[in-house]
């Protein structure tokens, strides 16, 4: 694998790869990998013949008192991880890079209805900062497909919204979440706990798993749902940011004749930020 830091390189690196008649897959990154995200360039290497990745710390996804300076940066690492992958192609490059006239001209891409509510409410500005970046990436790489994680469902959402607005040629996979053995969504973030908080973590995922197996045995009342999930959530010691059950298509609030639901919820344990989600199909079998 090769790593490189500059868009020019990059351009060159995948026109030669074009030149081979190769499909180009694309997962960008912020660092910090787990094996979530060597999911993602596992099912990238799956469906193309040449798979670039992006580590790139975007700070116009952070607001003015997040974690933007302690996200933790683990490049070296991230490159063994990638290169045992079969990862062919590493982009990382620095911020004058990415934004070399500044972040205060820069042009901006906005994506309306789905970016709304939900991280979008409690991080205001946060999926114009990642529209934007992915835009940008998108640009650069010009990838035939490129793969996210379902951890950040509303996130896909946007990405999916702006590629079909934007009429990108490009072929967007969202991977299933990938959890440790007691549930908890596997994150970057999770490096944030301290051991005891560990411990209490996967009660996120225990609280959606409850409701979703409520809802498939027949519960409709969804205030209710809602109201009995965040007092478990508080139980466990968390801090609710919000517990919805959305259209999993729209990402609109479900009502009664919605039968494609997600169950949407972010909770602060201690410090740490950390958010999950469950779709739930009514018109499965049971």
């Amino acid at each position: 694998m090769k790593t490189i830091n500059t868009i020019s390189e990059l351009r060159a690196a995948v026109a030669q790869a074009r030149r081979e008649n190769k499909r180009i897959g694309f997962v960008p990154t912020m660092g910090n990998l787990h094996s979530g995200h060597i999911a993602l360039i596992g099912t990238a290497l799956g469906e193309a013949d040449f798979v670039v990745a992006s580590i790139f710390v975007n700070p116009l996804q952070f607001g003015p008192h997040e974690d933007l300076n302690s996200y933790p940066r683990t490049l070296a690492t991230d490159q063994e991880k990638l290169q045992t992958a079969g990862c062919h192609l590493l982009f990382a490059p620095n911020v004058n890079e990415m934004y070399p006239h500044g972040q205060a001209d820069q042009t901006l891409v906005t994506v309306p209805g789905v970016s709304e509510g939900l991280c979008g409410g409690s991080r205001p500005g946060h999926f114009t900062g990642v529209a934007t970046v992915v835009c940008k990436l998108f640009n650069m790489v010009q990838p035939d497909l490129a793969v996210f994680g379902q951890k950040d469902f509303q996130q896909l959402a946007v990405i999916r919204s702006m590629v079909r607005d934007l009429n990108l040629p490009i072929r967007i996979i969202g991977k299933a979440t990938i959890r440790a053995e007691d549930g908890l969504a596997l994150s970057s973030r999770n490096g944030y706990l301290t051991p005891e908080e560990r411990q209490r973590a996967p009660a996120l995922y225990a609280t959606l798993k409850r409701m979703a197996n409520q809802l498939r045995s027949g519960q409709r009342d969804y205030s209710t749902l809602i109201d009995s999930g965040l007092n478990e959530l508080r139980t466990a010691g968390m801090r609710p940011d919000y517990l919805e059950i959305r259209d999993a298509q729209t990402l609109r609030p479900a009502d009664a004749n919605t039968v494609q639901l997600a169950l949407l919820a972010a909770a602060y344990l201690g410090t740490t930020r950390l958010i999950d989600n469950l779709q739930v199909d009514l018109d499965a079998p049971s």
